[in-house]
């Protein structure tokens, strides 16, 4: 009669326990060391191998050679613990028997010695599934069982235990099981099986698999019977529900030469298959490659496509349509190739140098251009060193660096707004900038000004966001040559007024008889008279 592959190659020994050796290790010296708890609880994902080692842990126990590490396997206690029928060796199904009263069972089992071994031993699997009140009845006895009882609890779920449980026992965690040792522990049963294979084809049935044991060794015993006896990749693909690896990379050799008509019927073949496997199978060949250091690949590329793709799983837990998701995904995947690296990004920069620049920034330059021409031509140097023609030089250059900025500065201005950059622009003009310290000159006035001054702290954040954070802002109001022009008749007129009222204020004095002392000097006299 065959057996399924889980159960024929259960493991019977501490030595073929797969991936788990840090806890064979611990468990093998404290029954070398006769150094034993009275209470372990085995955690970890499903498949990992909690209940085989406490299966091997209880016949080290119950063994006539024991507690030993390598159990001798010939006595009658391991004879019947192998065949799960050692009348010391008790499990117990907690998700079957969780209620207070099969606890209270447990625990006047626990009374009695062991009928043919050293100790009894309770196995108790999926231990979190108990309820509260069964957990408070086991305390008293996991705390301080009798010295011949041993507990050995298994859960997938340890968070779900009460602490006062957790504190009375040795907690051990299983880890999942690598894909690396899972393909080499399938390999060693195929060859036993004389069944061919391919490593490809084992590596899918291992990432199937998820790293439990158990669903990888069931999912090879359907592959086995679906393939005939002849492990391929296509025919374990198409068993599991997968994309022929093949596919796969048509998949991406279309995204890397950029052909979207290849794209659009691939996705019309993927309609019969899961967007969300689809995905999942497109991330582990991305993670193959890069493993492989694949020169197409390149970190940044990968790390384009991986967010892509994470995307792509939002997107379709929202009830998205299935076939457009992925279409969209392969497009987005092509517009991640026109990838360009920091350091060609700065050198393209830097050869930037024909700037677009506006007619007032033009004007500046040819202002600032005549200066030094009309300064050279009124004091000719004598000579001219190397030093000064380099300063001169320089000066240039950092003028044409600061025009460049401010011109940076306006085209921020009309990005954030248009109507602010047209004010600013035609209001405002670049004086200089030396030392952290911008000066400007501004001919704002009515609406324009209003704007400005409304608008500062945005105008000054970009200004900074340019010039640098720590630069010092001047501002000289100018008028503007039109209002000045105007303003002169006005002067002339009031110059002119000026002298016609004094002369009016002359020829209106008050005469000299009514001045006080003339008015006091005739009364006198007048009195005299009489």
């Amino acid at each position: 009669m065959s057996q399924v592959l889980a159960l024929k190659y259960r493991p019977t020994s501490f030595d073929k326990l797969v991936g788990q050796e840090t806890i064979t290790n611990t468990l093998s010296l404290a029954l070398s060391s006769n150094r034993l708890s009275h209470a372990y609880l085995f955690s970890g994902l499903r498949g990992s191998g909690k209940t085989s080692t406490a299966r091997i842990f209880a016949k080290a126990l119950v063994c006539d050679n024991g507690p030993t590490a390598t159990p001798c396997e010939t006595c009658e206690n391991c004879k019947m613990a192998n065949e799960n029928r050692h009348i010391d060796i008790i499990e117990m199904d907690a998700a079957s028997s969780r209620k207070i009263d099969d606890i209270r069972e447990l625990i006047e089992h626990t009374k009695y010695k062991p009928n043919i071994a050293r100790y009894k031993i309770f196995i108790i699997d999926e231990v979190h599934m108990l309820t509260r009140e069964a957990f408070n009845a086991l305390l008293k006895t996991l705390e301080e069982p009798p010295e011949y009882i041993k507990f050995i609890l298994a859960t997938t779920d340890p968070m779900k235990l009460p602490a006062t449980i957790l504190s009375r026992t040795q907690h051990f965690r299983f880890k999942q099981i690598s894909k690396s040792e899972t393909v080499k522990h399938l390999a060693h049963i195929l060859n036993l099986e004389n069944i061919n294979y391919t490593n490809d084809a084992l590596e899918i049935v291992a990432r199937a698999g998820n790293g439990s044991l158990r669903d990888t060794l069931t999912l090879l015993d359907q592959a086995i019977i679906f393939s005939k006896g002849s492990l391929t990749p296509s025919n374990v693909a198409s068993m599991l529900g997968l994309l022929d690896p093949m596919k796969i990379e048509e998949i991406y050799e279309s995204i890397l030469n950029e052909d979207r008509k290849k794209l659009l019927e691939i996705t019309k073949e993927l309609d019969e298959y899961e967007s969300e496997t689809v995905i999942d199978e497109l991330i582990a060949y991305l993670k193959d490659r890069y493993f492989e250091q694949d020169v197409r690949y390149s970190n940044m590329l990968c790390e384009r496509f991986l967010r892509i793709l994470s995307e792509a799983k939002n997107l379709l837990y929202i009830n998205a349509n299935d076939s457009f998701v992925l279409l969209l995904v392969f497009f987005k995947m092509v517009e991640a190739l026109n990838v360009k690296k920091i350091d060609d990004m700065i050198t393209a920069l830097e050869n930037e140098k024909n700037l677009h620049v506006s007619p007032k920034i033009s004007q500046i330059v040819q202002k600032e251009e005549m200066k030094q021409s009309f300064s050279k031509i009124e004091q000719p140097p004598l000579s001219v060193s190397d030093e000064d023609m380099e300063k001169e030089a320089s000066t240039s250059v950092f003028l044409n660096k600061n025009i460049e900025l401010f011109q940076k500065l306006i085209e921020k201005m009309n990005d954030r707004s248009v109507e602010i950059g047209e004010c600013f622009e035609s209001s405002v003009s670049f004086t200089s900038f030396e030392d952290g310290k911008l000066e400007l000159s501004s001919s704002a006035e009515g609406e324009n000004r209003l704007k400005l001054r409304h608008n500062w702290s945005t105008i000054k954040h970009l200004i900074q966001d340019t010039f640098g954070i720590e630069t010092k802002i001047n501002i000289i109001q100018t008028e503007p040559k039109e209002d000045k022009e105007e303003e002169k008749p006005q002067e002339v007129e009031k110059a002119e007024e000026v002298p016609l009222e004094k002369t009016e204020e002359q020829n209106n004095t008050a005469p000299l008889s009514k001045h006080p002392f003339v008015k006091k000097a005739m009364e006198l006299l007048g009195q005299d008279n009489e």
